[in-house]
């Protein structure tokens, strides 16, 4: 019974959530890109909910007076530049507060000819730093796009060991490893009501070129929450960010940060995650569904997280900046 009732509140408050989203638009005339602070919760509740991550900033990301956003992946490039994805297939590259003076750049990087949303539903990127190759994870295919360092795509593919994923719940996260493997971690758990494992699985290289070179395991994250993008760190080690709807309507969510290390991935097996922060309502927080990370100077991390507003009239597209010490996290699983 409870299921039944729960189920049916999420049924109503996504029709609402849908009823009241924004006209889809096209990229805005005026590219004035401003950063809104988000007010700074108290050193308590940020160190009770973050753990080793401090949040340095957080800000409400806006383009002129147009309704922007629905951005799923965050990808850091050489330049101090950020490149974000959208699930219709659009791009934003922008230069984060603090760092290089640039005009933001915004525009669609896959063609969409019959305007149909499962050919750009990108959920997922990841970039190879010495070719400048870019890998995209679209859901509702479950398809893996490759681009060169020019942004022209040069091959896909739809493997046959993820097409089982489902059209709403597929490769939400992905990640190319140092070694040169590719992760990937379906959203949907395996158990339908609150589960911490999910499908995953790990290519022996560029999916594109072999994708038959794989094998299948076991994600455990934290229970309740869903993976929706991952990052390797410099030591090795894989931040996953995860994220759960707690209110249908207005959609209220919260979040995970979990460290794992992928050389305990093993065909077959259970690949663990620890969670290392909370990312509660007592925070400015929304749907956040990108994860990006740059080394400092001192050793430290700076973790980047961006919200997907789904194009929805009550949610905001935000981007966190963290701070941490890569020897403050525990050792994965």
């Amino acid at each position: 019974m409870h299921r039944s009732i729960a189920l049916l509140i999420l049924i109503v408050g996504v029709t609402f959530s849908t009823w009241l989203r924004s006209e889809r638009v096209t990229p805005a005339r005026d590219k004035t890109l401003t950063f809104v602070a988000e007010p700074r919760p108290s050193e308590a509740i940020l160190q009770a909910h973050l753990g080793p991550f401090r949040l340095e900033k957080a800000w409400e990301m806006k383009l002129g007076s147009w309704k922007f956003g629905g951005y799923s992946a965050l990808v850091p490039l050489p330049d101090g530049r950020m490149l974000t994805l959208s699930d219709l297939g659009r791009f934003l590259v922008f230069a984060p507060p603090g760092g290089p003076k640039a005009k933001p750049w915004i525009g669609n990087l896959l063609d969409n000819p019959n305007h149909n949303k499962s050919d750009v539903d990108v959920e997922s990127a990841t970039r190879d730093p010495a070719t400048g190759s870019i890998w995209l994870g679209l859901e509702l295919r479950n398809s893996i796009i490759r681009l060169n360092s020019n942004w022209v795509q040069t091959g896909s593919v739809r493997p046959e060991i993820i097409r089982h994923w489902g059209k709403n719940s597929g490769p939400e996260a992905m990640t190319r490893l140092q070694d040169g493997r590719f992760v990937l971690l379906q959203e949907a758990p395996l158990d339908w009501w609150r589960g911490h494992r999910h499908d995953a699985v790990i290519f022996a290289g560029d999916p594109v070129e072999a994708p038959d070179a794989v094998e299948r395991f076991v994600f455990d994250g934290p229970s309740g929450f869903d993976p929706v993008d991952m990052v390797q760190i410099p030591d090795g080690r894989v931040l996953v960010l995860m994220r759960a709807l707690v209110w249908p309507f207005p959609q209220r969510f919260a979040a995970r940060i979990a460290i794992a290390d992928p050389e305990e991935i093993r065909a077959g097996g259970v690949w663990h995650a620890k969670e290392v922060a909370r990312i509660a309502s007592s925070l400015p927080v929304d749907n956040f569904e990108g994860i990006a990370v740059t080394p400092r100077d001192d050793g430290k991390l700076t973790v980047w997280l961006i919200s997907d507003d789904n194009q929805a009239a009550l949610q905001r597209t935000l981007l966190w900046k963290l701070v941490v010490d890569p020897a403050d996290l525990p050792s994965g699983g």
